[in-house]
């Protein structure tokens, strides 16, 4: 299947998921104020490898970091002792829920810090987790899940996946809570994910409809102002009522959005085209190049050339005009589209043309 076709097939997949909009969760489309997830991150050292750790001659890191862990314990060692292979320097990453308790477990992420080859096999010795301010809010241990394998042998290797990464499910304790405020005094915030006039008002209307008018008010075009009870068993209860009602977004912006490096192009179903006429052609330069071999008669003393004959060849396909028709509809753009015969990558400069032309309502954006 050529390319042109992979793409009409992809367009029409779009098409058939994207009709009229159907309504959402408020919990879908908006979060509460303060209710969020903090990131932590750490230093540690994953021990107990099978000769893939760390080459210490060149992670100094390491071997500085095994020391203090050895002092701590007890055990002195010089520097010019350590020529291990088995321990790798690793940076922990964790996500703290929002409302996370103390003894409450979370997923860690284990990531190789120098030139370890794979951190399967290994056990990850215990490790803060510290926030933004510096405090410890985790404590993580355990052993490194690699969903990959590898070897290696007589000089070739094979490899799946990635071997430098991992992951400790339920490997890391809560040790201290971060206060979440639920709102305050009678009011809770509502943030919407996207910023949207409309989409704000339909929640406002939402909210209104079912708990009296006066319960919600709009502050801008992404944060709502909701008043609610007082006391926290209430407050909870009301707002499980609140994220469930349903609500039908409002239609974005019309957008186009093109990323040049897979030549993937995807429009929402508020694009619109004027009239216009795009006349498309491919230039095909190919070039082949021979060795040749000039070899003096005998006895005449002569020296043996090598000459590159290369032969250049310049085909131009013939670019027909064709007309576009004013399309308001996302079918009919890319029926439109697809009209032409080009390829996505080539899109990307017919839809920069028409953008420039004036004949594409939408915003184009390039990733």
């Amino acid at each position: 299947m050529s390319n042109t076709r992979k793409f009409a097939a992809a367009l029409a997949f779009l098409l058939a998921a994207s009709g009229a909009a159907q309504a959402e969760r408020i919990k879908d489309m908006a979060s509460v104020q303060g209710v969020r997830a903090n990131q932590l991150a750490g230093y540690g050292l994953v021990v107990g490898l099978d000769g893939s750790g760390d080459q210490t001659t060149q992670t100094p890191f390491t071997v500085q970091s095994i020391i203090n862990m050895l002092g701590q314990m007890g055990v002195n060692l010089p520097p010019s002792s350590l020529q291990l292979k088995n321990v790798a320097a690793v940076m922990v990453t964790a996500s703290l829920p929002a409302f996370a308790k103390p003894g409450q477990n979370i997923d860690v992420t284990v990531s190789s810090l120098g030139n370890a080859k794979s951190l399967r096999g290994g056990t990850l010795v215990m490790t803060p987790l510290k926030g933004a301010d510096g405090q410890v809010y985790a404590i993580s241990q355990g052993n490194v899940l690699v969903g990959g394998a590898g070897a290696a042998a007589g000089g070739s290797s094979a490899q799946v996946n990635h071997l430098a990464v991992g992951r400790i499910p339920a490997g890391a304790t809560v040790e201290r809570a971060v206060n979440t405020q639920l709102g305050q005094g009678d009011f809770v915030n509502l943030e919407l994910n996207t910023g949207d006039f409309t989409t704000a008002n339909r929640v406002v209307q939402a909210i209104n409809a079912r708990f009296g008018a006066g319960t919600a008010s709009a502050i801008d075009a992404r944060q709502i102002r909701v008043v609610a009870p007082r006391d926290n068993n209430q407050r909870v209860a009301f707002l499980s009522q609140v994220e469930n009602l349903p609500v039908a977004a409002g239609n974005g912006a019309a957008r186009v959005i093109v990323n040049a490096r897979t030549g993937s192009v995807v429009m929402n179903q508020n694009v619109e085209v004027d009239n216009c006429a795009v006349a498309h052609g491919n230039l095909a330069v190919t070039i082949t190049s021979e060795t040749q071999v000039s070899q003096p008669a005998p006895l005449s003393q002569g020296e043996t050339v090598v000459t590159q004959s290369a032969q250049i060849d310049i085909k131009a396909q013939k670019g027909e005009l064709v007309s576009l028709p004013g399309s308001p509809s996302l079918s009919e753009v890319v029926r439109a589209l697809n009209a032409v015969g080009a390829s996505p990558q080539d899109l990307l400069a017919i839809l920069q043309a028409m953008k420039a032309a004036g004949a594409l309502r939408a915003e184009l954006e390039i990733i």
